[in-house]
């Protein structure tokens, strides 16, 4: 392996300039000139039956080639359970939802042919919350869930309980009834947050030689080849997915409900078809964070050892489970990860209800877990009496400590990671002066997130000017993993510069299986299928170096394109040349290499209906904010912002800071701006960019960071991924110093001028969850408790 120090480097990104001009091609922009253009036929009710839906005229209206139904696309797609189908079958399950979809010569044809589809629903009373889902005598959002094929064993389901996961690890009820120790409870409550992407989804499908092949805005093009299989009965061999550079994504795009669409209508209609999201459809539909509520109770004795902690999180899926079946698992390890914990027990609900369907956003729910423990931690040193930061520092994990499912953590990562923070507010100074006359807080929150690892591979072909082409499944969504870390990687291992490595944009008819790019894990999981396929190619191109030379390849080093022999820089033979011998005597020079979990053990029985049971690669961040709130108008000024951030070894530290520096931004929007609300017939209100607020230029501050570098991570070169978790930790920093600065509890997020006016007035309303039982047994479908109190 080469030396690290070969690898490490501030590379610029080689597609900003290409972007910056405008010459980079997008999906949309793909489009051939006989490209047909697709429409949907979407519900206009959060809940109902299909009563009669007839497209015979629509058919006969201009330029319309084909029109697609549920009829057309039998199959149902999910995670953890086939939930999800193409289009409405007999039922609407929320406001928005396709039902058709139309195919014609031009977007106008489309769209007006729209208004010839006869379609009657009768309308049901819908389920719009949480709350009202639980209820003891709820409508069932899916009436034949017993029926839906079961994909991976292991969670509880009943009802409107999409999926439950748990985790159970000491005895609990021992810790809460010591005579020695303080209970205290809290409640939260967060609202959805919309991902708004520059580029909406989009996709175009053709028929090939008896095949789909789909090019597509997304993250996840082996997920895309097999939904897509799923829904139109194909074998996924037959499902070809391409993917062009993609105008952001944040988890948007681990959504693969149009690529689909497009390849059917394609079938029909023997014509390339595309479908792309309008702004208002994208916003309306949109997969955002999910809204939640969480309520988390701790034992904790007077020198501030939590000796026991309960939590139960409800997640809202909305109207399919999605990505929230999954994300239930993460409940455990960021309400879990964090602090030192006696005996826990810790329970996530996907709940469905009549609304869009939610999905994953990056850091998914660690946002809102991080935010509702620490206010809960927060409010454990106020009642107790202790400094917030001394009680993190006493309290945070260490090595060999145990996880909430019985993993036992490496290494001292936190508590370095405290004081680091301690030195960096010192160095910067503290800025209370700029509140000028408001109230001022600051406050230090901690989060524990993962890198998510999976299967992942590689294949390196060396070509005859000495250059590489690396092939994989990964995807370029803007996070620059593509264009910098892994031709970095590539050329620190094969002694080449990152601008002689080729990436090849995702093909699933070139490239092995990659599960998508999220999560965190394209540096660690391509990254390390990278290093395994450099190996092989560096063995190769020794052993016909070491022919050539006459000289043992252990003997041989590659450095700055040649092959020389040790020792003696300038000697040898160049790359090329070397290329040029293996063709004509042994072949092409190739390599390929793969990777996947490492599967840290668990201990036994303590995790349940959980996708991940213990974390491979923990990652870990200390924010700290420093806030001026003005009492007149309730707006929030974040004054500073710093981030210590766990980054396992920083490969490219320019990088890196971009990432910290936008993930910081998008929790502002998180924390303060961006609000979604539900209307009474079940449609997001904010769907546009006139209603929807995103943090803007004012808005914006420098994020002064220190990158902490050593923690152990499986990684390649030791790395993590850096570009999800810089968002973990903003809404709680954010929320613990506002709460600081006007002497308020602060329960839900975002922290609107509203909200925080009427938090100083003592007008908010608390936050109760009368349905989340007080017993936390009975918030489990494994028991046969009933009463919600």
């Amino acid at each position: 392996m080469a030396d690290v120090s070969t690898t490490v480097m501030n590379l610029p990104r080689r597609d900003a300039r290409d972007k910056l001009r405008g010459r980079t091609k997008y999906t949309n922009d793909r489009a051939r000139p006989d490209t047909l253009y697709a429409v949907l036929l979407r519900s206009t009710v959060p809940s109902g039956r299909i009563v009669r839906l007839d497209v015979s005229a629509a058919l006969k209206c201009p330029g319309v080639l084909a029109i697609a139904t549920a009829a057309d696309a039998p199959g149902n797609y999910g995670i953890g359970i086939a939930d999800h189908p193409l289009f409405a079958v007999d039922a609407i399950r929320y406001n928005g939802e396709p039902i058709a979809a139309i195919a014609a010569e031009s977007e106008a044809e489309a769209r007006a042919a729209l208004a010839a589809i006869i379609l009657e629903i009768e309308p049901l009373e819908p389920v719009l919350t949480m709350a009202d889902a639980l209820a003891p005598d709820a409508r069932l959002v899916h009436e034949d869930w017993r029926n839906y094929e079961v994909l991976t064993e292991g969670g509880a389901r009943s009802g409107n309980i999409a999926w439950e996961a748990k985790s159970v690890r000491g005895d609990v009820d021992a810790a809460f009834a010591r005579s020695d120790v303080t209970i205290i409870e809290s409640s939260f409550e967060v609202g959805r947050q919309s991902h708004v992407p520059f580029e909406p989804r989009v996709a175009i499908g053709r028929w090939e030689d008896g095949r789909a092949h789909i090019e597509t805005s997304t993250q996840v093009p082996w997920t895309v080849r097999n939904v897509t299989g799923r829904v139109m009965q194909l074998p996924p061999g037959r499902v070809r997915v391409t993917v062009p550079p993609v105008g952001g994504a944040f988890g948007l795009k681990f959504d693969a409900s149009i690529e689909p669409i497009t390849a059917l209508l394609a079938r029909m209609t023997g014509r390339s078809v595309m479908l792309e999201n309008t702004r208002q459809e994208e916003m309306a539909t949109c997969l955002c964070r999910e809204n939640a509520e969480i309520t988390i109770r701790s034992a904790v004795t007077a020198d501030g050892e939590i000796v026991g902690r309960e939590a139960v999180v409800l997640m809202d899926c909305g109207a399919y489970g999605g990505e929230q079946v999954f994300l239930t698992t993460m409940t455990s390890h960021t309400l879990g990860g964090t602090y030192r914990l006696g005996a826990a027990r810790l329970v996530s609900r996907a709940v469905y209800t009549n609304t869009p369907p939610n999905g994953a956003f990056r850091a998914c729910n660690g946002v809102y877990n991080s935010f509702a423990l620490e206010r809960h931690t927060d409010e454990i040193c106020a009642t107790i009496g202790m400094d917030p930061i001394e009680f993190r520092k006493h309290n945070v994990l260490g090595d060999g400590d145990l996880g909430p499912t019985g993993q036992v953590f490496e290494g001292d990562v936190l508590r370095p990671m405290l004081e680091r923070m301690d030195a960096l507010r010192v160095k910067t100074g503290t800025v209370e002066h700029k509140a000028d006359g408001r109230l001022y807080g600051r406050a230090t929150a901690l989060g524990t997130w993962f890198i998510f690892v999976g299967p992942s591979a590689a294949t390196i072909n060396m070509n005859a000017d000495g250059s590489a082409t690396l092939v994989t499944s990964g995807v370029e969504i803007g996070s620059g993993t593509m264009m910098q870390s892994l031709p970095q990687i590539v050329a620190g291992q094969l002694g080449l510069t990152p601008d002689q490595v080729v990436v090849k944009e995702a093909d699933t008819d070139a490239a092995g299986l990659d599960v998508g790019v999220g999560g965190g894990r394209t540096t660690v999981s391509i990254g390390a299928a990278s290093v395994g396929a450099s190996a092989e190619v560096k063995e190769k191109l020794l052993r016909a170096a070491g022919e050539m030379l006459q000289t043992a390849p252990k003997d041989l080093v590659l450095r700055d394109g040649r092959v020389e022999i040790a020792g003696r820089p300038g000697s040898g033979v160049s790359i090329p040349s070397v290329v040029a011998h293996a063709q004509t005597t042994t072949g092409p020079i190739t390599g390929t290499g793969s990777f996947t979990a490492k599967n840290t053990p668990a201990m036994s029985g303590c995790a349940m209906g959980h996708f991940i049971d213990a974390l491979d690669i923990p990652v870990f961040v200390v924010h700290e904010a420093e806030v001026a709130v003005d009492p007149d108008t309730g707006h929030v000024e974040v004054l500073a912002y710093r981030v210590v951030q766990d980054v396992g070894r920083a490969l490219n530290p320019r990088a890196i800071m971009g990432q910290i520096q936008g993930g910081v931004v998008q929790g502002f929007g998180y924390a303060l701006h961006e609000e979604v609300t539900i209307t009474n017939d079940g449609r997001i209100a904010q769907d546009g960019f006139e209603t929807y607020r995103v943090p803007l230029a004012q808005d914006v501050i420098p994020i002064v960071a220190d990158l902490y570098e050593g923690a152990p991570s499986m990684g390649p070169l030791g790395t993590k991924g850096a570009g999800e978790v810089p968002i973990l930790a903003v809404g709680s920093a954010i929320a613990c110093a506002v709460a600081r600065a006007i002497g308020k509890p602060v329960s839900r997020l975002p922290l609107t001028p509203p909200r925080v006016l009427r938090l100083l007035n003592d007008v908010e309303p608390g936050v109760a969850h009368t349905h989340i039982a007080k017993s936390w047994a009975a918030n489990t479908l494994d028991m046969k408790t009933t009463p919600l109190a």
